[in-house]
């Protein structure tokens, strides 16, 4: 079953791990401070303590424009685990009850049905949320897991795990402190400690002693934090809160495009970095784990995240929009021998994830050819853009449709869609008859903090040019505005 992996002369498939915590920003990682690492980056970083990332950056791949096309956390699972966009994996809105429309397919192929059939073992630990919720709790047969309206956390039953045969996870919850857990069997584990700090030991749990010794393994852990709540001590670890908590906020919040009016957020700052070097703490107990067990030579190991955080930026909302603290997150990745250690500014969107993990495992041939994504292997083991490749990303965000009578959603609305190059950031918002209700056009070069919104009569030409590349995106990846004619003068299907 094993074949030769991408490294010459390797024998069977090296290890995988995806760590992926919820909402933490690219910004937010001290090392892009560092006179090493600064001059890859337009913005100020953040003052957060790193230091497991730190040292893991010096050892990796560090990508400075990653960017979550559709910054959510539902939509962004589908599409890191497919590697198809929203509207081919049917992940489109964040799940909930009320929303039967989103929901990951049965059918669709996933990365880990691939690391699957070919040998490996998988584990899945934390955050899932790619379920719609139905009444199948394993403890109370015929009704679901919470009783909220409408119900977003959800069980994920064997037929829908898509190849884990380690399970440690849940749907949604956003209690960091009071956390709970279905396990392979189903049994729902009720636990009084910090999420990232427990999702850890079950990992390592894992690496010891739950793996079957004879595969190598595909490993997947989402952390909850930094999502909020992030706003006291119930919502992070009191040692990591103390290294901010004195700081005033003028020296955290250290980008001029901070909103005055966005008291309440600004004032979540310490709690937000508190909890992300909480998880810096823990990524770095998981690799020194594997250290210590003799796997860190054969493991490819990924940080990022589903999606970024505003941070008091712009608007209320955190998330969903096309800004750069939104849609920029972080991804870090080691493969000791394989990967040379640098900074690349390569675009690369979240469906390039999967193909580009199979094909550095040594797996390119087993790719599904209903993936949309790009293979970015060839580009981080040498440090240069192929040809062939986008020029730029596409931006997604969807909202409820239409509803039944029950008010379910029984459809999506693609409200917005953009692109992102390394250059610009152009979304365009539609109303209802599909005609552009507001325009958010940012020079990002001049502008890093995208504090003025371009005139698009003033910026004609560049404005054209970048709605016909938007255009192909589109027409490319089958989304919806090119399936419905949308604006279709202007973008030139």
């Amino acid at each position: 079953m094993f074949s030769t992996g991408i490294a010459s002369g390797q024998s069977t498939y090296p290890n995988v791990i995806y760590v992926f915590p919820d909402q933490l920003r690219n910004s937010a990682m001290e090392f892009w401070g560092m006179e090493k690492y600064k001059q890859y980056v337009r913005f100020a970083p953040d003052p957060v303590h790193t230091p497991n990332l730190n040292k893991f950056a010096d050892e990796s791949v560090v990508l400075s424009f990653a960017q979550s096309n559709c910054p959510l956390s539902s939509p962004h699972r589908g599409m890191l685990l497919t590697g198809m966009y929203p509207q081919n994996n049917g992940v489109t809105l964040n799940c909930n009850s009320n929303r039967p429309v989103s929901n990951l397919k049965q059918d669709a192929i996933t990365i880990s049905d691939i690391f699957s059939q070919n040998g490996y073992d998988c584990a899945y630990i934390g955050k899932l949320h790619v379920d719609y919720p139905t009444p199948n709790n394993p403890q109370n047969p015929g009704t679901f897991v919470e009783n909220q309206n409408p119900v977003w956390d959800a069980y994920t039953p064997p037929e829908r795990r898509h190849g884990f045969n380690y399970w440690y996870s849940y749907g949604t919850y956003d209690v960091h402190k009071s956390p709970h857990y279905w396990d392979t069997d189903g049994i729902r584990h009720e636990v009084k400690e910090w999420s990232p700090k427990h999702e850890t030991d079950k990992a390592i749990e894992y690496l010891e002693s739950e793996r079957n010794t004879s595969k190598p393994f595909f490993l997947m852990i989402s952390m909850n934090p930094p999502h909020g709540p992030y706003s006291s001590l119930d919502d992070c670890e009191e040692i990591d809160y103390n290294l901010y908590k004195d700081i005033p906020l003028e020296q955290l919040l250290v980008r001029s495009n901070i909103n005055p009016e966005l008291k309440n957020k600004q004032a979540s700052a310490p709690y937000y970095f508190a909890s992300i070097t909480g998880v810096d703490r823990e990524f770095g107990r998981l690799l020194s784990a594997l250290d210590k067990l003799g796997l860190a030579q054969n493991t490819i190991v990924v940080f990022s995240s589903d999606h970024g955080e505003t941070m008091a930026s712009h608007v209320e909302d955190p998330k969903n929009s096309p800004y750069t603290e939104a849609i920029n997150v972080p991804f870090i990745i080691r493969y000791p021998g394989i990967l040379q250690p640098h900074v690349s500014d390569m675009l690369l969107s979240t469906p390039d994830i999967t193909p580009t993990l199979l094909s550095l495992a040594g797996l390119k041939d087993q790719i599904p050819g209903a993936i949309q994504g790009y293979d970015s292997s060839g580009q981080l083991l040498k440090n240069k853009t192929d040809s062939g490749f986008p020029y730029g990303i596409l931006y997604i965000r969807n909202m409820d449709g239409d509803k039944d009578k029950d008010g379910k959603v029984t459809d999506y609305f693609p409200v917005a869609r953009g692109i992102v190059t390394h250059q610009y950031t152009l979304a365009i918002t539609i109303d209802k008859t599909k005609q552009i209700k507001d325009v958010l056009f940012f020079n990002d070069q001049k502008d890093p903090y995208q504090l003025h919104n371009l005139s698009v009569k003033e910026n004609e030409q560049i404005y054209l040019s970048l709605c016909k590349q938007l255009g192909q995106l589109l027409k490319e990846t089958g989304d919806p505005w090119y399936e419905q004619d949308i604006l279709s003068d202007l973008m030139h299907y």
